[in-house]
């Protein structure tokens, strides 16, 4: 049994979930998501509490029922409190910096990276060699952050690039390391 999927999601104070069909809408005071779940998962909203409940033992029916569940537990987190995302810049001469909504990068190409969020998606540059990517859509948070740090992947010789907060980057040596 999937104990990911059993487990009930508590709906916190401010947040209204509705659903009509499998089109579950989350409003909050962050924000609103919606998304349509698949209709052999069964959503039922009781109270201040949501069960999800799958219809057989099915391996495509196990499987959804744990992520239909992380899912919406996801977008109940979003509206309420949202998601964040770090990034840091290491090199010399790497640096960020926001112009208007754009993000532009300055990470040893010859020219500058400039990306722009899309809506519902707040970019911040506190420092020149950190980003923090804020919104109320884990996925969406998650992609642009990817996409950020695929402009400059962090490299395992001198660990030059863009990381995430707190990743690990292993090392190699050099040609002359025996």
């Amino acid at each position: 049994m999937s104990r990911v999927g059993k487990k009930p999601i508590e709906i916190p104070t401010g947040v209204t979930i509705t659903l009509d069909n499998n089109t579950v809408t989350v409003k909050g005071p962050k924000g609103e998501l919606t998304r349509t779940f698949n209709p052999d998962m069964e959503i039922k909203i009781e109270e201040n509490v949501v069960n999800i409940a799958r219809p057989s033992e099915a391996k495509e029916h196990r499987a959804l029922h744990g992520t239909t569940r992380a899912v919406l537990a996801n977008m109940v987190e979003g509206v309420s409190k949202g998601f964040e995302r770090g990034l840091e810049l290491i090199g010399v001469g790497y640096r960020a910096q926001k112009q208007g909504t754009k993000l532009v990068l300055n990470v040893g190409y010859s020219h500058p990276v400039e990306i722009e969020p899309e809506q519902g998606i707040e970019v911040e540059v506190p420092v020149n060699t950190k980003i923090v990517i804020k919104g109320t859509d884990k996925e969406r948070v998650g992609a642009l952050a990817a996409y950020i740090r695929g402009v400059r992947p962090p490299e395992p010789y001198k660990g030059k690039g863009i990381r995430y907060e707190g990743e690990f980057v292993r090392r190699k040596e050099g040609k002359t390391g025996k």
